[in-house]
């Protein structure tokens, strides 16, 4: 399944198993992971790319999908139903190859994650969490419409470092 967007230079398509080798080389940065939750490993090597995207095949209330960028595999996003009475929710989450950082990619999948997610899963929320320390993610999420809904002071530690976590929200109009 392909996701296309308002820019012709990136779409999104539904995770395979053959995306392993494209998902190791972008995964495998600390830039990246500095940005994520610990259960992403770093390093990040082929047989994670691997267990990952065999766990997904199993998984009917995930939706990953790759991010392209004239037709390269450059990141990740995808949306996460929760259960019982938040089942109307999904928790977005992305990361992009800091190659291609400061480019619009971000905003331009987030932009259409959320679309797929009102209109094909029939959501009525999505929200996401961000460090203190990734002000560019922040900007993506409100470029996107989302609203600042919390900050949890010193609610993460990350690499050994204390910070606030910001939770952001977007509902279906």
């Amino acid at each position: 399944m392909k996701l296309f967007t308002e820019n012709s230079n990136v779409y999104l398509r539904k995770l395979q198993l053959s995306d392993a080798k494209d998902l190791a080389k972008v995964a495998n940065n600390r830039n990246i992971w500095l940005n994520l939750r610990d259960a992403f490993p770093h390093p990040y090597a082929f047989k994670n790319a691997k267990i990952f995207l065999e766990k997904l095949n199993n998984e009917t209330n995930t939706f990953v999908f790759g991010v392209f960028y004239k037709d390269e595999f450059v990141g990740v996003s995808g949306l996460h139903e929760q259960y019982d009475i938040y089942k109307h929710s999904s928790e977005l989450g992305y990361f992009l190859s800091d190659s291609y950082w400061g480019k619009g990619i971000a905003t331009t999948a987030v932009n259409r994650m959320v679309k797929f997610g009102f209109e094909n899963l029939n959501l009525q929320r999505i929200f996401a969490s961000v460090f203190e320390s990734n002000p560019a993610s922040r900007r993506v999420l409100e470029k996107c419409g989302f609203t600042l809904e919390g900050i949890k002071k010193k609610g993460v530690i990350k690499n050994g470092v204390i910070m606030d976590e910001y939770f952001y929200g977007i509902t279906k109009e």
